[in-house]
């Protein structure tokens, strides 16, 4: 990036992530899809959700839809109880500049 404007920092930002299916995604027979739990940083929370996007699918995922959940500052403002090893992952995410991937649970169909 150049320019003469000011760099604004990065943040951190909490994402749900619902994925479809995709041939070779690695997730298990008869799953649906996938919700992952992700910590991204960007310099707004749209920069960090389309990075997340780019990453997942690099990683042969289907991305559907994320929902965030804002900075760390933003969820304990709103009461979200955030333990130690949360907090750790987030600071991964923003020493290396990165998107972690904390939690990948796949998701079944009910039964009828």
């Amino acid at each position: 990036m150049s320019g003469a404007g000011e760099k604004r920092p990065q943040q951190v930002f909490t994402l749900l992530v619902e994925a479809g299916r995709k041939a070779g995604d690695g997730l298990p027979e008869g799953a649906t899809g996938a919700a992952l739990l992700c910590y991204a940083t960007g310099v707004d929370e749209a920069e960090a959700v389309r990075e997340t996007v780019a990453v997942l699918r690099e990683a042969g995922l289907a991305p559907l839809d994320v929902s965030g959940y804002g900075t760390l500052e933003e969820r304990l403002a709103e009461g979200h109880d955030i333990d130690e090893a949360e907090r750790a992952l987030m600071e991964r995410a923003r020493a290396e500049n990165a998107v972690i991937v904390a939690q990948l649970t796949p998701l079944f169909d009910a039964p009828p």
